[in-house]
């Protein structure tokens, strides 16, 4: 196995650091911190999703960092030069669930000396990783805010069964008989977080035909504010009809893998060159990355879901709630925002008791903090200073 190193600074904005740490829930972890210089000061910790890294917190890192705060990113665990990316598609997926990610958040702010953090701050999968960090330790993470992926709460018991109540399907039951009216629809189609459960999704991503550095040019274009279809709007309800309205990167051709999906879509030189917000230079870290390790690190996630484990695990915080102070950030043009019928709206209502709003940023699709940095920048310290 290659001992890893931390990145050249050749690759990194000024005032960010690429450092490892060892001894982390097992783990040796790659971070990123900005604001480190001065010792004492408040901790963010940012957490990012798929298919990203601590990378795609550079825009944001040094504004923070001058705001006053510590601010560190990991590669999450199976992502990047943190261990765990040489997990296969046989080997167990539940070491990379959500509580086993939240207790390497926890053992993380430990080894760098920190008894609380400010804030926890997650995008996309990252999302729900600090949603449950402040979900079951409100004493560690004061507050929460998430962006691109809403959280609608631990999962329900079933409620008054001996009583004559009805109980709740599992969720792995639920997403087969989605599965199968989905492949029922003209054309077929299948759900994306099925596919990446399957043995061939990382083959089809990581030696696809087009590369991994086009493959992810590709990816990140169609789910951006650049991709001018992205026009995300609620849906009535969790039905196969009603799924079959999101774009092919969500609910996909059923004969097509995601490398296919996201080529149909390729960006023109001409909008590759004029996308100020990932210049080749910042996308070749990424292709760099996972062309190196693949992706099925991050995969292995999705595998913990439609499997039944996050939701088994999960079930132990049932009708608990978020009661710090949280916020929702995502982009305009995010179908993210909608792809789970009624998450926003259970985050909004009853899932969070101290909720300071949903922020949806003009201009950007799915991944706003890289395509909006500045204004994210300024809500989240907003929130951070109790402005919004």
């Amino acid at each position: 196995m290659t001992t890893m190193v931390p990145y050249s600074q050749t690759v990194l904005p000024a005032g960010i650091r690429s450092r490892l740490v060892d001894n982390v829930n097992g783990l040796t972890v790659h971070i990123l911190e900005a604001g480190y210089e001065a010792p004492g000061r408040p901790l963010l910790l940012l957490l990012h999703g798929f298919p990203e890294l601590a990378y795609s917190w550079r825009k944001v890192m040094p504004r923070l960092a001058k705001a006053g705060y510590c601010v560190v990113a990991p590669d999450v665990r199976g992502y990047g030069r943190t261990s765990g990316t040489d997990v296969t598609f046989d080997d167990d997926p539940a070491p990379y669930s959500t509580l086993n990610k939240v207790r390497d958040a926890v053992a993380l702010v430990s080894a760098l000396g920190y008894r609380e953090v400010a804030a926890a701050i997650g995008h996309d999968a990252g999302a729900g990783i600090a949603a449950w960090c402040a979900l079951v330790r409100p004493d560690l993470f004061r507050s929460v805010a998430m962006m691109s992926a809403p959280f609608g709460g631990a999962p329900r018991l079933p409620f008054n069964t001996a009583g004559g109540g009805q109980g709740v399907a599992p969720a792995a039951t639920r997403g087969s008989e989605l599965d199968a009216e989905l492949a029922k629809l003209s054309p077929p189609r299948k759900h994306y977080q099925s596919y990446y459960s399957t043995r061939e999704a990382n083959e089809n991503m990581w030696h696809c035909p087009q590369g991994v550095l086009a493959f992810m040019r590709g990816y990140y274009h169609h789910k951006s504010a650049d991709w001018k279809q992205n026009r995300p709007h609620p849906l009535a309800g969790l039905t196969a009809a009603e799924l079959a309205k999101l774009p092919k990167y969500y609910v996909m051709d059923l004969g097509h893998g995601m490398a296919e999906t996201v080529a149909a879509e390729m960006p023109s030189a001409a909008e590759i060159a004029a996308c100020a917000w990932l210049p080749d230079r910042e996308l070749a870290v990424y292709a760099d990355e996972y062309g190196r390790t693949g992706f099925q690190g991050g995969l292995q996630s999705y595998r913990c879901g439609t499997s039944g484990i996050a939701a088994t695990e999960g079930s132990l915080f049932s009708g608990r709630t978020i009661d710090v102070p949280s916020c929702f950030i995502s982009g305009a043009s995010d179908w993210g925002n909608y792809q789970t019928p009624g998450a926003i709206e259970r985050m909004r209502d009853s899932a969070c008791t101290q909720f300071r709003g949903i922020h949806l940023v003009e201009g950007a699709g799915h991944w706003v903090q890289q395509e909006q940095a500045d204004r994210v920048g300024t809500l989240l310290l907003e929130f951070l200073d109790g402005r919004l």
